[in-house]
């Protein structure tokens, strides 16, 4: 135990020195500096950012969860990031840079209104406080505790194991997002990357397909290939429920849930608005596009490998991958395996984290308060804004711990209410210029209220529901637009903040990926695998 945490606390530190040193000279005294990293992340950063941003302790623990459940099914929900990030290098990302936004509401405030810049910027804030903050917090606390075994060491009490954990990883990650600004989240964020690769990404799938092998990798893959074709069969029926995902809903519903969470999230987004050009920011997102292809092999098949060597027996399936961790890891390895899981915790928390103090300080602020602050006074009022979020942060996660359908499908289900109509507003104000300003007030109203009647009340998956609720908020948009539009279209000026050359790489890199996605697909299918 003494050499695991050793290890664990050599690797965590040597991370924290190596963004303080990349990160010390950048004026972090503006707005820019501080919030977009001064508009100087490379393409490889925001590759880094964007997958440590989204490949958090949630998606190791919920997607794994989800995999030992319901098997391959559970790709869905990587495999289709490629169409998200696809639309967001080519569509969304050269209009965001026209503008030279900061907040994806900014956007918004151009094309209809001031209230619907803080009404969005609201709604998020919500979420992240609600939602995506405390579950990052309990997910990374699953993994932590039971790496150290903290449960066992406070007499089986895993509350109080799981309060411990949080209370750490809110302390340690805010630290981060509050006192280093975007670029030391970023820079922090490629170099747990580069561990999480060696890590989570290739040392526990080989270790997890030995172990299945008793000891050959070779035997660990036929294992894998036969003992449960049921797992492996990545396209389901129509009527499917959580966890697993219908057919139908593969490219519709995930891909809408997807678009709305890598385009207009600002979680997401401000790692990519924080490029120096146009060039780097597609060439970080469709990298990231193609990584995505072959999360699986780390989110979902160790959840699977879980399920063939213990029979299915977890009634808690978020303790798979957990489990799993703790078995085939020898004890030299879990200090650095810890380190993995922290950076990737402290990735998305940060994350989320410095996106919220961004939406706060820059558009619920003046709305609040007319008074003119300066760049300095802002960042200090964002800095305390941070300090409460992580606070209550902490005091929400420890009880996710009582979550009836897991994490993962806890926080896709959650995004439906206040993603999926951004992500309307947000289109159809770039392709139809006459939507007036009301219109997005009433569509996120009736949105909230239509999705809430269908998740309580009809019993389909609830991608289902997201999928129709985004149809009608697009409907109503253009209903608006025809009946009362607006009295001049609007036009998408050019502020000409950043070079808007485009990657020349994006089409081949972009045809790839598409291709690799057919082909995982046939693979885990009735044709390949799954048959």
């Amino acid at each position: 135990m003494i050499f695991t945490i050793g290890s664990f606390v050599f690797v965590t530190a040597l991370v924290a020195f190596i963004s303080w040193l990349k990160t010390r000279n950048t004026d972090e005294t503006n707005k820019d500096g501080y919030f977009l990293g001064g508009r100087s992340l490379t393409g490889w950063v925001i590759f880094g950012s964007l997958m440590m941003t989204n490949l958090s302790a949630e998606q190791l623990v919920g997607r794994n969860g989800q995999g030992y459940a319901a098997g391959m099914t559970a790709m869905g929900w990587e495999t289709m990031c490629p169409i998200a990030l696809t639309l967001m290098a080519l569509f969304f990302v050269p209009k965001y840079f026209k503008l030279g936004i900061s907040t994806i509401p900014e956007f918004l405030e151009d094309r209809y209104d001031r209230k619907t810049r803080v009404i969005v910027s609201f709604i998020f804030l919500v979420a992240y406080i609600v939602t995506m903050l405390p579950l990052v917090l309990y997910a990374g606390s699953v993994a932590m505790e039971r790496i150290f075994d903290i449960t066992g060491l406070l007499g089986g009490n895993r509350f109080m194991a799981t309060v411990v954990m949080c209370v750490a990883l809110g302390i340690i990650g805010g630290v981060y997002a509050i006192f280093g600004g975007l670029k030391a989240v970023a820079v922090s964020d490629t170099l747990n990357g580069i561990i999480f690769i060696a890590g989570a990404a290739i040392l526990i799938p080989v270790l997890a397909f030995i172990a299945l092998g008793d000891g050959s990798i070779a035997e660990g893959i036929r294992i894998f290939a036969t003992a449960s074709p049921e797992h492996l069969n990545a396209i389901q029926p129509a009527d499917a429920l959580p966890p697993y995902i219908p057919w139908p809903m593969i490219i519709i519903g995930c891909g809408i849930n997807h678009i709305s969470y890598w385009c207009t999230n600002q979680s997401i987004m401000q790692r990519v608005l924080g490029a120096k050009n146009l060039k780097e920011a597609q060439k970080g997102a469709l990298i990231t596009g193609l990584a995505c292809v072959f999360c699986p092999i780390f989110l979902v098949a160790p959840g699977i490998i879980q399920f063939i060597r213990d029979g299915g027996v977890l009634t808690d399936f978020d303790m798979a991958y957990p489990t799993l961790i703790r078995d085939i890891l020898p004890t030299p390895v879990l200090g650095f395996f810890a380190a993995v899981m922290f950076g990737a915790i402290l990735s998305s928390f940060n994350s989320v984290l410095n996106s919220s103090m961004t939406l706060f300080s820059l558009d619920v602020l003046p709305a609040i308060s007319k008074k003119q602050r300066s760049d300095e006074q802002l960042i200090k009022i964002a800095k305390r804004f941070g300090i409460v979020l992580c606070l209550a942060s902490i005091a929400i996660a420890p009880f996710l711990m009582y979550l009836p359908a897991g994490i993962s499908t806890f926080l896709n289900e959650m995004w439906g209410y206040y993603g999926v109509p951004v992500l309307a507003i947000a289109v159809m104000g770039m392709l139809n210029r006459r939507i007036p300003s009301f219109a997005p007030k009433m569509v996120i109203v009736v949105h909230i209220v239509c999705y809430a009647l269908m998740m309580n009340l009809l019993p389909f998956h609830f991608l289902y529901f997201e999928t129709a609720t985004f149809i009608i908020d697009l409907v109503l948009l253009w209903i608006c637009a025809k009946v009362k539009p607006r009295g001049t279209p609007y036009v998408l000026p050019d502020l000409e903040v950043v070079d808007m050359t485009p990657w020349k790489y994006r089409m081949p890199v972009i045809i790839v990926t598409f291709v690799l996605l057919a082909g995982i697909y046939i693979l885990f299918s009735p044709l390949g695998l799954g048959g």
